[in-house]
């Protein structure tokens, strides 16, 4: 037979090779097609007398990226459509759907002859749940090679078996830190677990595959033989008593219960491991029918899969423009922002020119490349050979004429209007026509900036925050003048160098630091009315923010919060800024030297290493203390959040975002918006615009103006609106509706 995305070839000893190259994707996806035809290939190989048994591999780079989301919307849409009409039939239509992968790994485990996973680059999801059906599985000896099961991080888990094959193998332990975590796993680490079999040089890999099979695999997985007993004790047992409760609290203690997916998961371990294997799989099939009706799942799959693959995939780049092809980057200013844009250009394979006043300081900038190579090399990350490469491609000058041939110039200077002015003038003097000059400012507005320039077409922001080498988010910030051009290149290097782009319009703050300020000033707020610093912190990281707003601010510099405190009230005056707030920040600064994390003390104490952060003792001394009985939590947590999403609301009213996909991807990804809910506004539409509106006016009473739901929300309230209906991403130009 032949096939769409497979081809089957049986070799001299009776061995099929099924090889998995879907012809229209760079990677191999499951679709339903693809599970159709897997399907006629099981049956085909139990046919044919004449097969022994298959080794199944890919035909591209990586083996799989699992299952097509975009199927597992598609469910959804069917349930959702059909629950209106019949609930039951609705749930068992999904029921249904959630079980075709996991039973169709059964049939072929089951099926009487042994199949081989050749696993020959990135196997994730149910890629990986197929190598665990397999007898047996090899991977190739390579860094390209990375097993996974992350379905937890987009608000799912592994429905296809994998919470009942991985502790079958493993112990129960490395089992559940796996799947609660979705950590990926080298061949080594694979194999260390019992996950894989074998590991094989590249171009050995579907041979040591095929010899496995002749050297008598038997077709049998390990829990369908008698006497089968798991690797590290049973549920009940000594070992089992000492596992599984302080699992459950360190679960609790890490996800505070926000991730119904993680919860699940402990669930399908503990009972499926108590019952035999297919009763097992239909308790999974059960979970996972119930995990993907809630709103966590829907939120967490559109915004963390599907939005951030299309921003990905560059989805707000203007149509019609060439690709930009990087031969030269231009970065002025080798300070800590400026040297870590320097290194990510590098660390993409792009050469990059780094200026500063004088040969010295660029030289130390380039020293912070090879600070952060070498680390990576050390921990197995990167390749000696890679950092020679990578530093090679830096060149340091304190000539501005070396960015002569440059398509982009970033220009990552001093926070001061007139020495991005001088930068600017520099640059342009030594540039071509049609490069691309852009500002990483975090607060001067780009449409003031380009006035610097003899050619604001070509002037644009790009935004990155700190660390550069490990934040994914970069906005890019478009000026009155800004082109095209300028935003397709931009678009273009945030892909080349592999992070995420998010498109916003000029405003003081731009998107993310005018939330991440809102949140900052609650906790402040909070302070002030004297509630414990601790409480503030724990409410926080309960909420399902990663840090508190009292460690942000440390992270950020307590200094820093009061120059824009102050510069805000130069420029928008003294009413600006809440007084009591800038009291606050001024006693730590001027008053205690407590500057944050860079002098080791801020909001919070950090003696030397290893010992911890603690909060500082003295800030229960600068405001009267409540008890924490008196303290409402549940409305602490609710502040925390809601005023981060009022601001992103605000944002959209303004037009300074106008892609409901960029601001919950934006709000994820630059300062980990409790990432459950989908983003900050996926939070709104998941509560309803109407009960959120009614819980703002709520906390307006109590707390003032700042809780005040702009019009936009009012608007969407009365007519039943969600964001993405209001500003559907995938209308046509000219269909958006105005806010």
């Amino acid at each position: 037979m032949t096939y769409k995305n497979f081809t089957v070839e049986n070799d001299a000893d009776g061995i099929a090779l099924v090889t998995w190259d879907m012809p229209d994707r760079s990677m191999n996806v499951f679709t339903e097609e693809v599970m159709d035809e897997l399907e006629e290939i099981i049956d085909e190989v139990v046919a044919e007398a004449g097969v022994k048994g298959a080794v199944i591999t890919s035909g591209k780079e990586s083996f799989s990226g699992g299952a097509d989301l975009g199927m597992l919307q598609k469910m959804l849409g069917i349930f959702h459509a059909e629950k209106a009409r019949n609930p039951h039939k609705a749930t068992q239509l999904l029921f249904d759907g959630a079980g075709r992968m996991g039973w169709l790994w059964r049939k072929l485990e089951t099926s009487g002859k042994p199949w081989v996973a050749a696993i020959n680059g990135t196997c994730m999801g149910g890629a990986f749940e197929l190598a665990l059906a397999c007898h047996g599985r090899v991977a190739a000896d390579s860094d390209k090679v990375k097993m996974a099961l992350p379905e937890v991080k987009v608000g799912i888990f592994p429905g296809a078996g994998g919470t009942q094959r991985v502790p079958r193998l493993t112990d129960q332990q490395q089992a559940l830190q796996m799947l609660t975590s979705g950590q990926q796993l080298s061949p080594q680490k694979a194999k260390a677990m019992g996950l894989i079999h074998e590991i094989a040089a590249p171009e050995k890999l579907v041979e040591t595959a095929k010899a496995m099979i002749r050297n008598g695999l038997k077709p049998v997985a390990p829990w369908d033989e008698k006497g089968f007993k798991l690797p590290g004790g049973p549920i009940y047992s000594a070992a089992g008593a000492n596992l599984w409760p302080p699992a459950i609290a360190i679960l609790r203690r890490e996800t505070y219960g926000n991730y119904p997916a993680a919860s699940a998961i402990l669930k399908c371990v503990y009972e499926g491991l108590l019952v035999p294997f297919d009763t097992a799989l239909r308790i999974e099939q059960r979970y996972f029918t119930e995990i993907m009706q809630t709103k966590e799942a829907a939120a967490m799959i559109r915004s963390l899969f599907v939005s951030l693959q299309e921003l990905n995939k560059g989805a707000r780049r203007p149509a019609g423009l060439p690709d930009t092809k990087f031969t030269k980057i231009g970065v002025i200013g080798a300070g800590f922002m400026g040297a870590g844009i320097a290194y990510v250009t590098a660390r993409a394979g792009i050469p990059v020119v780094l200026i500063d006043r004088d040969i010295e300081a660029a030289e130390k900038g380039k020293a912070h490349s090879d600070g952060l190579i070498t680390d990576a090399v050390k921990k197995g990350r990167a390749k000696p050979e890679e950092k020679e490469k990578l530093l090679s491609l830096i060149t340091p000058s304190a000539d501005y004429a070396d960015l002569a041939g440059a398509d982009l110039v970033i220009e990552a200077v001093f926070e001061d209007s007139a020495v991005k002015k001088t930068a600017t003038e520099k640059a342009e003097a030594a540039l071509g026509a049609g490069a691309v000059f852009a500002s990483n400012t975090s607060t001067i507005p780009i449409t003031s900036l380009a006035k610097n320039s003899a050619r604001p077409n070509d002037f644009i922001g790009i935004h990155f925050f700190s660390p550069v080498d490990r934040m994914m988010l970069v906005e890019i910030i478009l000026g009155k003048k800004t082109g095209d051009k300028a935003l397709a290149t931009a678009i273009d290097y945030v892909r080349a160098i592999k992070k995420t782009p998010v498109v916003v319009n000029d405003t003081r703050g731009f998107y993310v630091n005018r939330c991440v300020l809102r949140y900052m000033s609650e906790a402040y707020k909070m302070l002030i009315e004297g509630v414990p610093a601790a409480m503030i912190e724990n409410a926080a990281k309960a909420a399902g923010m990663p840090v508190g707003p009292l460690a942000l601010t440390d992270e950020t510099a307590v200094d820093l919060a009061q120059k824009i405190m102050k510069q805000t009230a130069r420029d928008l005056g003294d009413k600006a800024v809440d007084p009591e707030q800038m009291k606050l920040i001024d006693t730590l600064v001027d008053g205690h030297g407590r500057f944050g994390r860079k002098n080791g003390k801020g909001f919070y104490d950090y003696p030397p290493k290893p010992a911890k952060k603690k909060l500082w003792p003295g800030l229960k001394d600068l405001y009267p203390q409540k008890r924490a009985e008196d303290v409402d939590y549940e409305e602490l947590k609710r502040r925390l959040l809601v005023t981060i999403a009022l601001e992103a609301a605000r944002v959209m009213e303004e037009g300074i975002v106008t892609d409901p996909r960029e601001a919950d991807v934006g709000s994820i990804l630059a300062f980990g918006f409790a990432p459950y809910t989908g983003g900050a506004l996926s939070y709104i539409d998941g509560i309803g615009a109407a009960e959120f509106v009614k819980v703002a006016k709520g906390l307006q009473k109590k707390y003032g103006a700042e809780f005040k739901p702009p019009r936009l929300l009012i608007d969407m309230a009365a007519k039943g609106e969600t964001f993405y209906q209001r500003f559907d991403p995938y209308a046509k130009d000219g269909e958006k509706q105005a806010a």
